[in-house]
């Protein structure tokens, strides 16, 4: 049987979508800061452009761009400083006191099973001491050691630091001319409807960018107001910061519950700081997952809601961490490769009979 040749340009793209899909499952922990790099270049590159078509020098406007996005991730981070600014001068008095709240109302009921237990509460105190009272060399030391310890995570990390921008700078540079070349790569029979084609993906993917971005303003509000009318001190560092954070997703999501419950345990010192953030932190989980991102992100890309959290689901178990990070821009281009898919069916003879 000979395939039409809209037909057989389709098995291409879908012979190409699974060869992707194998790269990603061989090579993933390899290609992660890559692809990310790479989502950033996609991202930052019209306003590269914008600020080219202003004549300013194209290795300034790069420059500028990467500094201000890595200046963008330092800020997030700083939103950590007021909690842990706050909170590390509690832990020297707080941490015994719970202790010894465990030991009155854990311990008994650990006895009844026969585990018989207790923390030192005096020894605990005078660790603490020695911790938040040592010296300058002491810190030094201690960190030198957890450096020994978790070395290889360490080096990933400051890798990661190094490369994605590196990585970051190159691929703006070079945009417009791995655009070319990559489209130099298409037969030129067929250039026009792949470049329709990836013109089309583009639109998707910017309304993608932009539901995304509603959703992580959405979420900060959210957080940062519950968290509030729940008495916390620093519901503001902590509600901003969980709400970028989700763009990282899972661990985003766990670092700023892990802080926020660090701020219950700290500030209140009783279970009603732990619940509260456990419900808070709970609904908003069931709030992004089932109504922000299938409604703001999802609608906009053309994928029903119940696709969303599908594709969400499959990618982060068969791609893990980096599966969860392109799930939504391959399945906003897998929306648009379908639309076509279906037009050239319900065009063809098989359904026409």
């Amino acid at each position: 049987m000979t395939l039409s040749p809209p037909l057989r340009l389709t098995l291409t793209w879908i012979a190409l979508a699974f060869g992707g899909a194998a790269l990603l499952w061989v090579l993933g922990p390899v290609l992660t800061p890559f692809v990310i790099a790479a989502v950033l270049a996609y991202v930052l590159h019209p306003l590269v452009e914008a600020l080219v078509q202003r004549r300013l020098p194209r290795v300034l406007a790069v420059l500028l761009v990467v500094v201000l996005a890595l200046l963008a991730v330092l800020a997030m981070l700083l939103l950590l400083v007021p909690v842990i600014a706050r909170e590390l001068p509690l832990l020297r008095d707080q941490i015994p006191l719970l202790a010894g709240r465990v030991n009155d109302h854990v311990m008994p009921w650990l006895a009844q099973f026969g585990v018989e237990l207790r923390i030192d509460t005096a020894g605990l105190r005078e660790l603490l001491a020695r911790l938040f009272e040592g010296r300058p060399q002491d810190w030094a030391a201690t960190l030198l050691e957890s450096v020994r310890i978790g070395g290889s995570f360490l080096l990933t990390l400051v890798g990661y630091a190094v490369l994605v921008p590196v990585v970051l700078f190159l691929l703006l540079m070079d945009w417009l001319q791995l655009v070319a070349r990559l489209q130099a790569l298409v037969p030129p029979r067929l250039r026009e409807r792949v470049v329709g084609f990836l013109d089309e993906c583009d639109g998707v993917l910017g309304q993608y960018l932009r539901g995304q971005m509603l959703v992580m303003l959405s979420l900060a509000v959210f957080y940062t107001v519950a968290l509030a009318l729940a008495g916390f001190d620093l519901a503001l560092p902590l509600g901003v910061f969980t709400g970028l954070a989700v763009l990282i997703p899972f661990i985003g999501f766990g670092l700023s519950l892990l802080l926020a419950l660090l701020a219950a345990l700290l500030e209140f010192g009783n279970w009603y700081g732990v619940i509260v953030v456990l419900a808070i932190y709970g609904f908003g989980q069931l709030l992004e997952s089932f109504v922000l991102t299938p409604y703001l992100v999802g609608e906009r890309i053309g994928m029903n809601p119940l696709a969303v959290i599908f594709v969400l689901l499959a990618f982060g178990h068969l791609f893990g961490f980096i599966g969860v990070l392109v799930a939504l821009p391959v399945g906003a281009v897998a929306v648009v490769a379908l639309r076509r898919l279906r037009a050239l069916y319900v065009t063809s003879r098989l359904y026409a009979g």
